[in-house]
């Protein structure tokens, strides 16, 4: 019985080499550019693994963080995600599963996801608002409030108002993942629910004065509102004032663009699209400007390097060789290569769904 038990695990192995030997036989050395691309990923994984584990190591132990500690953490995360595309460009086979974050294959390893859920998590630490922000018990409420409000005021129609409303919750999602009243940890200047400098804030509050008068007469309950949070805010950093920092953000970048709203969506059917769009007034505004009264939007062209670098400071174009590479695109490029903010416009969609 233990002889026939030996041979039949003898003719097993046997049939198991037999399966394997011919695959392993036809796996071929890396090439030179295979192995510089490797190598290049291994080194900027371990740093990633590093700066997170020293960040961390810093927070327990309330350390004091360096100035804007998250910037080498950010670039940490964009060096892993841009050698992982170098990989793959040199190596199609590396190429995975999907993964949870709404990343490319190409681009991100699934393997290294719970890397990227403690980056997030040392961020939400380093970015706590302060212990005097002036929260709002219904913030995504809010901004789709204001948003739909300065429409109305600017001329909109009812249903245009309210693609301005879901564009507003978009652009709140994008800019702090739907947090109120944050920090930066990779800026001394941007600020609040919707990331704004001392200037944009002023020029924004500005702004909704010329329109308050109209405002109070479209929907009185709102302006009775802001009223109450222009009486709160007085005396504070009103960027940590979560309603006056959306409405004088919103002012401040988008509001006259709102306007436009009708022929965005019909360029633009896509709600997430549109969200884009205004982001890029966020990221590039002079361009996005021009390429929304050029008549050609999705084909009116940048190639100026200021502005590509704008685009990759803010995560487009921003992962491995080629994508850096490029010295122009048309919008309809730029759009396709914002994949980094999809995840977050649609999470803003659900958000606006519950909402409405």
């Amino acid at each position: 019985m233990g002889q026939r038990c030996r041979a039949a695990a003898a003719t097993a192995a046997l049939g198991l080499l037999l399966l394997t030997t011919p695959a392993a036989s036809r796996a071929q050395p890396l090439t030179s550019t295979q192995a510089d691309a490797q190598a290049a990923y291994d080194r900027a994984l371990a740093d990633f693994k590093s700066i997170l584990a020293e960040r961390r190591r810093q927070i327990e132990t309330r350390q004091p963080l360096p100035n804007l500690p998250g910037q080498a953490l950010y670039l940490a995360r964009v060096a892993v995600i841009s050698t992982y595309k170098d990989l793959t460009d040199a190596m199609p086979s590396r190429i995975g599963k999907p993964n949870k974050f709404g990343i490319p294959p190409a681009y991100f390893d699934a393997v290294i996801e719970p890397l990227v859920d403690e980056y997030a998590d040392i961020f939400d630490i380093m970015e706590a608002p302060p212990a005097d922000a002036q929260n709002s018990a219904t913030p995504f409420k809010d901004v789709i409030d204001l948003g739909t409000a300065i429409a109305r005021a600017k001329g909109l129609a009812s249903k245009d108002a309210e693609a301005a409303g879901r564009i507003s919750l978009g652009l709140f999602y994008a800019e702090t993942n739907g947090k109120q009243n944050v920090r930066n940890a990779r800026s001394n200047t941007y600020m609040g629910s919707f990331q704004t400098g001392p200037s944009e804030d002023r020029n924004g509050q500005r702004k909704w004065a010329a329109i308050k008068g109209t405002i109070a007469t479209l929907d009185p309950a709102l302006s009775a509102r802001d009223d109450k949070e222009e009486a709160r805010s007085r005396g504070t950093d009103r960027r940590f004032n979560h309603w006056t920092n959306v409405r004088d953000g919103l002012m401040n970048a988008h509001a006259d663009l709102f306007r436009e709203i009708p022929t965005i969506v019909k360029t633009l059917p896509d709600p997430i699209d549109q969200m884009k769009l205004f982001e890029l007034i966020q990221i590039i505004p002079t361009p996005t400007r021009s390429a929304l009264s050029s008549g050609d939007l999705l084909d009116y062209r940048v190639s100026n390097p200021t502005v590509m670098k704008h685009l990759r400071n803010n995560s487009i174009f921003a992962f491995g060789k080629t994508d850096r590479a490029r010295s122009s695109a048309s919008f309809r490029e730029i759009l396709g290569a914002m994949w980094p903010f999809k995840r977050k416009f649609e999470k803003a969609m659900v958000k606006y769904a519950e909402i409405k």
